[in-house]
């Protein structure tokens, strides 16, 4: 056996290293969630308000339109109630007077069934070309972020990095040993 060198194995294990790693990791995370905030905020400040404006003179183009057709139905409503003076009947003078003349019945040829068809169905893909099909051009409101909103996101990810800052201080505290 070795006994060249006696330890002492009573003595206090040596000081932990601060972690750096961890420390420059907090620091980069700290600054993405400070630089995501001051994003938020440029985006409340400067689109958000160009938004709603956009959004206010479209509602006022759509009460202007409405209006203007209201008033056009209601005119058009009122001149169909209303009496309206019209000029009596004037009689005219016959210029001549009809005479019976022979003249041959002409002979024209009923149309091809196929064709009276063909030009059917062309009549109405024509019709069909010109009919306006209306398409949503909103986006669908469905998906995690519509339910909560994007401040609800970042009250939840601030709760997760403190959830990891807590666990990491509670796994490097001191420890109990018998």
């Amino acid at each position: 056996m070795y006994e060249g060198d006696e330890s002492n194995f009573d003595a206090a294990p040596p000081e932990e290293s601060s972690n750096r790693t961890f420390l420059i990791a907090a620091g980069i995370l700290g600054g993405i969630v400070l630089l995501s905030i001051a994003c938020l905020a440029g985006y409340a400040l400067l689109v958000v308000p160009g938004q709603r404006q956009a959004a206010q003179q479209a509602a006022d183009a759509k009460a202007t339109q409405d209006a203007q057709i209201n008033q056009a139905v209601t005119a058009t409503f009122e001149a169909s109630i209303f009496p309206t003076q019209t000029l009596p009947p004037t009689p005219t003078q016959v210029v001549a007077q009809a005479s019976a003349t022979n003249t041959p019945f002409a002979v024209t040829p009923s149309p091809d069934p196929a064709t009276a068809t063909v030009a059917a169905a062309l009549t109405q893909a024509a019709a069909a070309q010109l009919t306006v099909v209306p398409t949503s051009t909103a986006l669908p409101g469905t998906g995690f972020a519509d339910e909560y909103g994007l401040p609800g996101l970042v009250v939840m990810a601030m709760a997760f990095m403190v959830v990891i800052l807590l666990a990491r201080r509670l796994r490097s505290g001191p420890t109990i040993s018998k």
